[in-house]
C-alpha cells in the first residue's frame, strides 16, 4: 500500500486537530489550506504539494468546490463537513464518474457507528411492542452551522426506516460541547435513552486519519461503513 501524504483542508479547529495528530502519528502532511489559501490559490496539484488524500473539514457551501477541486487533482477526499446534502449527490456522481475516491461520514466516531445499529434496533423493537413514541436530541457548540447535525439525520433515518415512524430532532447549540446524541423512547410509564456523548474532537479527528489510510488505493464513493465492514477496515 501506497503510504498516505496527507493534505488537511479548513483550518478550524477540526482542521488543526488533524494535523496536529497526523504528526504526532508522523503522517507526512503535505498542505494545510485554510480558507484564505484556498481564496488566493485554489485547490489543484501544486497546492496539494503531492498529496494522496485531503481531509476536508471545512463549511457547507464550500464543501462541493473542494471536493472537486481534489478530484481534478486525482486526490482522494476524506470528508467530514456536514450541511452541504443537496450538493453531495451530484459531487459523489462526478466521482465515481471520474474514477476518483470520496468517502464521506457526518461522524467519524466508532461509537457513533455502533449507537446508530443500537437505534435501527431498539426502534425496530418498540415499534413492535407499541405504545413507544421517539424522539431525537442533539447538543453541539454554538458554532455548529446546521442544525439537525448530519449525524442526528443519520440516526433518525435509521429509526424511521426501522420503524416506519418520523423522528422528530431537537437541536440545542450551548458552550463548546463537541457533539451528544440521544434517542428518546417513551412509554406511558418508562422511558429508554440511548447516548453518545463526545468528549473530545479527538475522536472525530483520529477516525478520519483512519478513513485516510484506509481509501488510499480505493475507486468510488464510500461510508463509514463500508470502511468498517472491510477485512482490517478499523
Amino acid at each position: 500500500m501506497n503510504a498516505l501524504h496527507l493534505a488537511v483542508i479548513g483550518d478550524g479547529k477540526m482542521g488543526q486537530l488533524v494535523r496536529a495528530l497526523a504528526m504526532d502519528q508522523g503522517i507526512a502532511v503535505a498542505a494545510f489550506l485554510g480558507r484564505d489559501a484556498v481564496l488566493e490559490a485554489g485547490i489543484n496539484a501544486t497546492t496539494l504539494n503531492g498529496a494522496n488524500v485531503a481531509i476536508e473539514f471545512t463549511q457547507p457551501d464550500a464543501a462541493a468546490a473542494n471536493v472537486r477541486s481534489c478530484l481534478a487533482a486525482r486526490c482522494a477526499v476524506v470528508c467530514g463537513t456536514t450541511g452541504w446534502d443537496a450538493d453531495r449527490a451530484a459531487a459523489e456522481r462526478e466521482v465515481v464518474a471520474q474514477g476518483g475516491a470520496l468517502l464521506w461520514a457526518p461522524n467519524f466516531s466508532l461509537g457513533v457507528h455502533i449507537l446508530t445499529a443500537l437505534v435501527a434496533d431498539a426502534a425496530r423493537r418498540a415499534s413492535l411492542a407499541g405504545g413507544f413514541d421517539a424522539h431525537l436530541i442533539e447538543t453541539h457548540h454554538t458554532a455548529k452551522l446546521d442544525a439537525p447535525s448530519g449525524t442526528a439525520r443519520q440516526l433518525a433515518r435509521a429509526a424511521e426506516l426501522a420503524s416506519g415512524a418520523a423522528v422528530p430532532i431537537t437541536s440545542v447549540r450551548v458552550g463548546s460541547a463537541p457533539g451528544t446524541h440521544e434517542l428518546v423512547l417513551d412509554g406511558a410509564y418508562e422511558q429508554l435513552r440511548l447516548t453518545h456523548e463526545a468528549r473530545d474532537r479527538r475522536v472525530f479527528a483520529l477516525g478520519a486519519l483512519a478513513a485516510a489510510r484506509w481509501i488510499i488505493g480505493r475507486r468510488g464513493v464510500f461510508s463509514l461503513d463500508d470502511m468498517l465492514s472491510s477485512p482490517g477496515g478499523s
